[in-house]
């Protein structure tokens, strides 16, 4: 244990903190004595050593992971001398670079199956991201007059976008509300929407494994509880497959749709939709295009749609990264994903304790959490805002800029989930129709401005995410950061130090 601290504070002091060293050394010891499985994740604390090591060269406190994840070193050098040592060609043709490629390709996607236990239950469709892969299911799925589409306010807008599919087809798009505080799937709506469908027609129930807002985990049981009442599912599993196993026997969502650099941060540019065969007859494309078809024609005005996923992966697919997708997955797969998730649980815990403890003088909460404040099915996502001893909402854009200043990088505004957003507010539908009335070129700016004055409610937040390379010192300097905002409300931020024990600043130095 006592190496584990050396070679953490170690990292932290790469450099020079603006609190006192032996203040981050004894709150680690306090830190593995409240978790002390974080002991066992000493794998990740070596990487970010050697893998990860830009982060303390460069001073950078990384706190974006929902955002998009990090590469390894490592990742980068596998990759560059496969490229370096081979010639590689357009997998659309037969002559030795064009086969070598295909089968690093064709390899690529078997590594994907076998990475989340898909079996020959799946095929996987190559896109250039998860909204891509979210794209296909929408304007391929059959939807019309007497079908479904429900979703959950809790979807990102690439989610939401679907009901534009579904709605042009003739059928009906419903919300499944939130509970507050926590803003979990409420259950009971949703046997109750599930149950009021006529089974021959097609219905779809879409919804995130984890959110990008919240970071609750909602129940993957809900995949089979719609199965049992007629729907298909598409699970949005972008944000929880970077920290949690999805394990495709155990669980099996008609469509899955994913962004690998999420989960390992190179190469970018490159999703998945895995669909279950199941369901795939049923998703009739569009259109065609290069790369699509088995024949298309000129004069006899006709094609012959590729089967499978390539009827898919319109045009030449990013064949020079995709086998860079294999790597990053076996990356994952060196450390164990049980290993990064139980890291993620210890460093949230502890964030959100700590976050959760800050007061003003007059005791006021400086911190509103949104979503769950213990670790209990939820994710390394915490979205927040901070509020004045006088209980106002200080502005998250400033709050950022002071972020940035720091070398903190975190997130700020709506995160594309408005429905998470307008939930934890508790906006109405007339307030938001009423500003939509008055603004006909409205912008999420203009619409967090308005909505703030006129109701003194916000729908953007600051969102912190950790991830696979964040250690304790990361979180702890932006505990040190949280903690400056104490009884202020003009946001002039000056020099503080940060008594973890009390989650009491002392300002300059008095």
């Amino acid at each position: 244990m006592c190496s584990t601290l050396i070679e953490e504070t170690d990292t932290a002091v790469a450099t020079p903190p603006a609190f006192p060293p032996s203040a981050l050394e004894t709150a680690y010891l306090q830190f593995l004595q409240d978790y002390p499985s974080y002991a066992a994740t000493h794998r990740l604390t070596q990487l970010r050593q050697s893998d990860y090591r830009r982060l303390d060269e460069q001073g950078q406190i990384y706190l974006d992971y929902t955002g998009g994840g990090l590469y390894a070193e490592s990742q980068l050098n596998k990759h560059f001398e496969l490229l370096r040592s081979h010639v590689y060609g357009n997998p659309h043709s037969a002559n030795p670079t064009s086969q070598a490629m295909t089968e690093l390709v064709e390899g690529t996607r078997r590594t994907v199956r076998q990475y989340f236990n898909a079996g020959d239950d799946y095929v996987v469709v190559f896109t250039p991201n998860a909204s891509g892969a979210l794209k296909h299911v929408g304007e391929s799925y059959p939807f019309g007059p007497h079908g479904r589409y429900l979703l959950t306010f809790d979807n990102h807008n690439s989610v939401n976008g679907i009901r534009e599919f579904a709605q042009a087809k003739g059928a009906e798009f419903i919300y499944l509300p939130l509970t507050r505080p926590e803003l979990r799937i409420d259950r009971d709506k949703l046997v109750e929407l599930l149950d009021t469908i006529d089974p021959a027609y097609p219905h779809l129930f879409a919804y995130p494994a984890q959110s990008n807002f919240s970071g609750v985990k909602h129940p993957l049981a809900y995949i089979e509880l719609a199965h049992q009442k007629g729907w298909d599912v598409l699970l949005d599993a972008a944000a929880f497959v970077p920290t949690n196993r999805l394990d495709l026997q155990q669980v099996q969502p008609d469509f899955v749709s994913l962004s690998f650099y999420k989960m390992f941060g190179y190469p970018t540019g490159i999703g998945a939709l895995l669909v279950h065969k199941r369901a795939l007859a049923k998703l009739h494309r569009p259109w065609f295009a290069g790369g699509t078809v088995n024949f298309a024609t000129v004069q006899g005005r006709g094609h012959v749609l590729t089967p499978g996923e390539a009827g898919f992966e319109d045009g030449t697919v990013d064949y020079l990264n995709i086998p860079a997708v294999k790597i990053g997955l076996q990356h994952l797969e060196s450390i164990g994903m049980e290993t990064i998730g139980e890291r993620v649980r210890c460093l949230t815990g502890w964030l959100l304790a700590h976050l959760y403890a800050l007061r003003h003088s007059n005791g006021h909460p400086m911190i509103r959490i949104y979503g769950p404040t213990t670790t209990v099915d939820r994710g390394g996502t915490v979205t927040l805002n901070f509020y004045g001893p006088d209980e106002k909402l200080l502005d998250y854009r400033r709050i950022e800029e002071l972020a940035n200043q720091q070398g903190i990088s975190l997130r700020t505004g709506c995160f594309c989930n408005p429905g998470a957003g307008e939930m934890a507010e508790d906006l109405t539908p007339e307030e938001v129709q009423g500003i939509m009335a008055d603004e006909p070129n409205l912008n999420l700016p203009r619409f967090l401005q308005m909505i703030q004055y006129r109701e003194h409610k916000s729908a953007g937040a600051i969102r912190v995410s950790v991830g696979l390379a964040t250690n304790f010192a990361d979180v702890y300097r932006f505990m040190h950061f949280a903690a400056s905002f104490r009884d202020q409300t003009n946001l002039n931020i000056g020099e503080v130090t940060f008594d973890i024990e009390s989650c009491r600043v002392i300002r300059d130095g008095s």
